[in-house]
């Protein structure tokens, strides 16, 4: 017997499901922070298993690492300076702030970045709790000083 359409979706977490603004960000994410990549790796969806569990933010930020062709991981173990989070259409927010404060910072994540398309925001979150709100203008991450032209992300 077939399992019908509607039965396979629902067996994905609304995370899972793409939409398009949530892919456009992660490009443009991606090709924003590419000027930095001599310093970090940016990792799109990469499957992480941390001390915390397993996750998978949309971009991860690592400092930079020797490329090993021959080996690949398929579930990394080390935690990104960085973790980029897009809230996805079907998602609540609070999906968002529970991975970053129960599964992010206690595995050593330094930031972690919401960022919400339909509101155009950013938002920088931090281990003691601060947070940090970019709405236009230029993001700069407090740990590692990247900077990002919202007007870029959200053109």
């Amino acid at each position: 017997m077939e399992t019908p359409y509607h039965d396979l979706i629902e067996e994905y977490q609304s995370e899972d499901i793409m939409s398009v603004n949530h892919s456009r960000i992660i490009h443009r994410m991606s090709v924003a922070l590419n000027r930095y990549e001599d310093q970090f790796d940016i990792l799109p969806e990469l499957e992480l298993e941390l001390s915390t569990g397993k996750c998978k933010p949309d971009v991860s930020v690592f400092p930079k690492m020797p490329v090993d062709w021959l080996n690949d991981i398929v579930y990394y173990n080390q935690p990104p300076i960085i973790a980029i989070e897009i809230l996805s259409p079907r998602q609540a927010l609070n999906e968002l702030t529970d991975k970053a404060y129960k599964q992010c910072f206690p595995a050593g994540v330094q930031t972690v970045w919401l960022i919400i398309p339909v509101l155009q925001v950013i938002h920088i979150l931090l281990p003691d709790g601060s947070k940090r709100i970019f709405s236009e203008g230029l993001l700069i991450d407090p740990v590692t000083s990247i900077e990002l032209n919202l007007a870029y992300i959200f053109k």
